[in-house]
C-alpha cells in the first residue's frame, strides 16, 4: 500500500479554471505535436506559438529536448522512460490548461496508448492532435541533431523509426505533410483549425474557412 496516498487531500481553491477563462478570453487546449525526429513538430509549434502571439493569444510551449534540460532530465530513453516522459508531459499541460492557457508540446510521443493517456487526462475538446507526418527518408535527410546518423551506426539505440516504432495517430484532429507544404501553409492549416472550432477569434485577413 502506498501511504502517501492516505496523507494526500485535494485542496481547493479560490480562483478556478472558469475565473481564469473569464479574465484571459480564450478557449485553452493543448495542440500536441507528434511525429518523427527531424519531420518538423519544434519548427511548426514554435511558428504557430509565434502566430498566437501576436494574435494576443496566452500560450506557453513545451518542447521535449528543452523538457529533459530539467523536468525529466533524470528520464533516459529507454520504453518505460519514453513512457514515463509522456506522462508528466501531459501532467504539465494539463495544468497549463487549468491555467487557461494554450499549450503547444512538440514531443515525438511514439505510442498511441501515451497520447490517449494525455488526451484522457483534460476535457475532450482540449485536446488536439497534430500530425506532423514526413515521410522517415525526410527526416533523415534533414537529421538536423545527426542522430540518425548516430542511431544507424549504432551510437543510439532505441531511437524512433531506426529500431523503436513509432505509432501514427489514425484520426488526428489536424494532418501536416511538411513534404508537401511550407511552414506558413501549415501554420495557416493549424490556426484555421483554432478559428473554426472557437479557440481564438478570426480577423479580415484570414483566410475563409
Amino acid at each position: 500500500m502506498n501511504s502517501k496516498s492516505n496523507n494526500i487531500v485535494w485542496q481547493e481553491q479560490n480562483i478556478n479554471k472558469e475565473k481564469r477563462l473569464f479574465l484571459l478570453n480564450q478557449k485553452p487546449c493543448i495542440l500536441w505535436f507528434t511525429g518523427l525526429s527531424g519531420s518538423g513538430k519544434s519548427t511548426i509549434a514554435n511558428a504557430v506559438e509565434a502566430e498566437l502571439f501576436k494574435r494576443g493569444r496566452k500560450t506557453y510551449l513545451l518542447d521535449g529536448d528543452n523538457v529533459r534540460h530539467g523536468l525529466n532530465k533524470d528520464l533516459g530513453f529507454t520504453e518505460i522512460d519514453r513512457i514515463e516522459n509522456i506522462r508528466r508531459i501531459g501532467e504539465v499541460s494539463k495544468l497549463f490548461v487549468d491555467a487557461g492557457l494554450i499549450v503547444l508540446t512538440a514531443f515525438i510521443s511514439p505510442f498511441k496508448s501515451d497520447r490517449q493517456v494525455a488526451r484522457s487526462l483534460v476535457k475532450y475538446d482540449e485536446f488536439i492532435e497534430v500530425f506532423v507526418d514526413t515521410p522517415l527518408e525526410i527526416c533523415e535527410q534533414r537529421d538536423p541533431k545527426g542522430l540518425y546518423k548516430k542511431a544507424r551506426k549504432g551510437a543510439i539505440k532505441n531511437f524512433t523509426g531506426i529500431d523503436s516504432p513509432y505509432e501514427a495517430p489514425e484520426e488526428p484532429q489536424i494532418h501536416i505533410k511538411t513534404n508537401e507544404c511550407t511552414i506558413q501553409e501549415c501554420v495557416d492549416s493549424i490556426i484555421n483549425h483554432l478559428i473554426k472550432f472557437g479557440y481564438i477569434e478570426g480577423n479580415e485577413n484570414d483566410y475563409a474557412i
